[in-house]
Order: C-alpha cells, then structure tokens, then sequence
C-alpha cells in the first residue's frame, strides 16, 4: 500500500544538509550527501546495511559530529552548538532507536515518565500522569502503563519506545529501523502507527530502513543512499524505475525472497 498524501509544506525545511562527510578511520562513509526535510514530511532513507543511514540521523541528533559539511536542524547550526543549545534542540527532535532503549528495571509508565519529569521537573504528578496516559493511548498500549518491559512483545516495546519519544511533543522524529525484528504483521502496525503520529503530532520524520514495505507504506519521499550519496530520490515507483544494477538489487532482495 502506497502512502497516502499529507499536508506537507515545501516552503518550510526543518533539515538542511549540505556537503555531509564522515569516515572512520578509512572507511569513507557519507561521501557529501545533500538532503532536506520538509515541514510535515516523512522522508524515507533506503540503503543497505552499512551505508551510513544510521551515521546520518546520530549526526543530525548530535550523537556523532561530521568530518565537513553543513547540517542546520530547525535552523541551528550543529557544528556550532553549545551543550545547553544541543540539549535544548534535542527536545525539539525526537530520536525512536532500533531496539526501542527501554529501562529494564522500569515499569512502562516509569520509562515514559523519565524524559518528561526531567524536562518539565515544575509538571504536578497529575499533570504528568495524564500526559503519560495520553501517549500511551494515542499508541494504543494504555493498558501496559503498569507491566515491565519484559513482558511485552517485540512490537509493544517498539510502540512504547515511539510513545516515550513522542512525550516531549517533538517537531522532528527519527526513526532508526523501525520495522528492524518484527513479524510481518506487527511491521504492518508499526507503519500504521508512523503514518498517525505525523498526522496527530504534525511531526516531520527521517525514518531510516532497509524495508521496501515500511519505505513504500510510510514515505512521502524516498531518496536512496548508495556509495555515500544520495543517488536516487522521489516517490517509490520513481526511485525503483531504473535500470541500476545497484537498485534492482537492493529491490530484488527485498521481494523476491
């Protein structure tokens, strides 16, 4: 199912990345790579693994520093952040990791909870509690506010782990492998529930996947990382109209299993 359109505004860029490079040691990784995001976007980044989709949002979080290059996150220069400036602009931008970075010794509204009190410490405990109630129904897991990660599904840790980064209200969300481990089924879900957070939380998101099916049921736009750039962009039957061995490939692997 191809993603449905959304009010995007292309005269709004939240993300502005110009000339990005980054090695380590000599593996030459991000070879000046150009991207911008759109106020109300999902943009999709495809590749395989190893390509750098990850090194790319851990720069844009702050996570990781580039060698060269611009990257202006809501028109802030992270190559010229303070530490209070980062953290300051780091709630703006929500970051949902692969493996959802849940606290194991944390109940689900404790883990919900932690970025929101220590953010907002001057919030009354009613206060927090409805906030924490409201994103976990807006998820739709209300009722494993009291259960422990453990004993959850793959899928509701990752719903948990895009409700706690939802519970700062950011403006960009980025989504690192989201559908990384699930079943087919909760794959489907997990698309679904990315589609409703941009429109019930008016967010912009880079959702970072090597899943033909998430890229094709999430992306507004597609832009594909291949040798360190960007080397195709559009929407999904545009990106995979191509002769590119390198595509084909990439598409074949994906659907053809």
């Amino acid at each position: 199912m191809a993603k449905p359109n959304t009010n995007i505004d292309y005269n709004q860029t939240v993300i502005s990345i110009r000339g990005l490079k980054k090695s380590f040691e000599t593996n030459h990784v991000l070879r000046g790579v150009d991207l911008d995001l759109y106020q109300g976007e999902n943009l999709v980044v495809l590749g395989r693994s190893g390509t750098g989709k990850s090194v790319l949002i851990k720069i844009i979080s702050g996570l990781l520093t580039a060698d060269s290059g611009e990257v202006l996150v809501l028109g802030k220069d992270m190559n010229n952040l303070s530490a209070k400036e980062l953290r300051d602009l780091r709630i703006k931008v929500g970051f949902s990791f692969q493996n959802s970075a849940l606290y194991d010794s944390m109940t689900v509204r404790k883990n919900i909870e932690f970025p929101l009190v220590r953010n907002s410490p001057k919030l009354t405990r009613k206060e927090v509690t409805m906030q924490v109630e409201e994103v976990l129904d807006n998820v739709g897991l209300l009722q494993t506010i009291n259960q422990m990660p453990s004993e959850l599904s793959g899928g509701q840790r990752k719903r948990i782990g895009i409700a706690r980064t939802l519970i700062l209200k950011p403006e960009i969300v980025l989504y690192d492998e989201p559908t990384a481990g699930l079943d087919p089924i909760t794959c489907i879900d997990i698309n679904e529930l990315i589609n409703e957070v941009q429109q019930m939380y008016h967010t912009s998101s880079i959702i970072i996947t090597h899943d033909l099916t998430c890229a094709k049921a999430t992306g507004d736009r597609i832009v594909m990382l291949l040798d360190g750039k960007f080397e195709r962009q559009g929407s999904f039957d545009e990106v995979f109209n191509t002769t590119d061995e390198r595509v084909k490939a990439f598409y074949d692997y994906n659907f053809t299993q």
